[in-house]
Formats: structure tokens, C-alpha cells, sequence
């Protein structure tokens, strides 16, 4: 493999381990776990731990239990509050590992872009699921919440296996989520709320 394979497999995997954390941290981690440890993936350095059986069972344990809170108008809201503040800082963390120890510059670059994109791919499933959660079925939660599962799945697996493809689709992903901010906004607005009143604080984020 030439050193632009080798580039736009490493910037692939840095892009989709970041955005999959803003979705589902567990699923991603679970996801490379499996796939590291039976020999499908060769993990960076940095994110072999993650083949460890202690990581993949606590992983899976807390998959599970994310996998029926999402499912639950409401419950998948204030789920997705509380993971403001670890699915963020994990992307980041693994967009830095992902690197491997080529330079700590590049490490710290591709942190500071791992977080960014985490927090992209959380604010855009946070919002869209309050904008759903306005429908009193809870059907289309389930829906999404299955969609997005498999989505982290699926597109950590084209992330590794087509990483050009991967990027196409990171791009597209990208023009959504612009695309779809002004109409999840009031979703934002409501998740910053009620971390405002989880920790004492009333004050909400202005109009626009």
C-alpha cells in the first residue's frame, strides 16, 4: 500500500471513529473490538486496547443498555444529555489514537478534529430524535434508533474496507447535518436547557 492509501485509510478511520462516537460510543468501540480481535482489523498502536475482553465486555454491557433507553421517548433525550459530556471527549480520544504515535502535533490536530466531528454527529442524532420524540408513536423512535445502530456499525465497516467511499459519504453526511441545523436548533436548545437545570442552572440559549 502506497503512503496516499495508507493517508486516506488513517484520515478514514480518524473520521469515522469520531463521528460513530458522537452516535453510539459503545457500538464503536464494540465494533472495533470484534473486529481487531478476530483478526479483521489491525488496531493502531494506540486503540489496541480496545481488543482487551474486560473493554469489549464492558462495552457490550453498556451497548445493551443504551440499546433499550434509546428506544424510549424521553429516556433517549436525557441519555443523550448525560453522553454530552463522554461521547465528545471519547471521539477525541480516539481520533488520537487512531493516528498512532506519528507526531504529537498530529495527535493533538486530530483530537481537536475528533472532537468537533463528535460533536457534529451527537448534536445532529440528539436534536433530529427530540424533533421526533414530538410524535406521540413511538414507532419512528425505534426506527431511528435501529438506523442509527446499524449505521455506526455498517459505517465503521466502509470506513476500514472502502475508505474512500467512507469519505464520500462523511461529506455527504456533513452537507445533512448543515442542511438539517436551523430545523434541530429549538432540539439543541432544549438538550443545553436541561443540562442547565441537571446541574442548577436556568438560564436557556438565546433565539434566533
Amino acid at each position: 500500500m502506497g503512503q496516499l492509501g495508507q493517508l486516506t485509510n488513517t484520515i478514514a478511520l480518524t473520521m469515522g471513529v469520531s463521528w460513530a462516537s458522537g452516535i453510539n460510543l459503545y457500538a464503536a468501540i464494540l465494533t472495533l473490538g470484534i473486529l481487531g480481535s478476530t483478526g479483521n482489523l489491525e488496531l493502531p498502536p494506540d486503540l489496541a486496547i480496545l481488543n482487551n475482553p474486560v473493554v469489549m465486555i464492558a462495552a457490550a454491557l453498556m451497548f445493551a443498555v443504551e440499546f433499550v433507553a434509546d428506544k424510549i421517548p424521553g429516556v433517549d433525550t436525557l441519555w443523550d444529555s448525560v453522553h454530552t459530556f463522554i461521547r465528545i471527549p471519547a471521539g477525541a480520544l480516539l481520533a488520537a489514537g487512531a493516528v498512532g504515535d506519528l507526531n504529537p502535533a498530529l495527535e493533538l490536530a486530530a483530537a481537536l478534529m475528533g472532537g468537533t466531528i463528535a460533536a457534529g454527529s451527537h448534536a445532529t442524532k440528539a436534536g433530529s430524535r427530540i424533533m421526533i420524540n414530538t410524535s406521540p408513536e413511538p414507532v419512528t423512535n425505534w426506527i431511528a434508533s435501529l438506523s442509527e445502530d446499524l449505521a455506526v456499525i455498517v459505517g465503521l465497516w466502509v470506513a476500514l474496507k472502502h475508505p474512500v467511499l467512507f469519505l464520500v459519504l462523511f461529506v455527504a453526511f456533513i452537507a445533512f447535518a448543515i442542511w438539517l441545523l436551523p430545523k434541530i436548533w429549538q432540539g439543541i436548545k432544549k438538550i443545553f436547557g436541561f443540562m442547565g437545570r441537571l446541574f442548577g442552572k436556568t438560564k436557556t440559549l438565546p433565539e434566533r
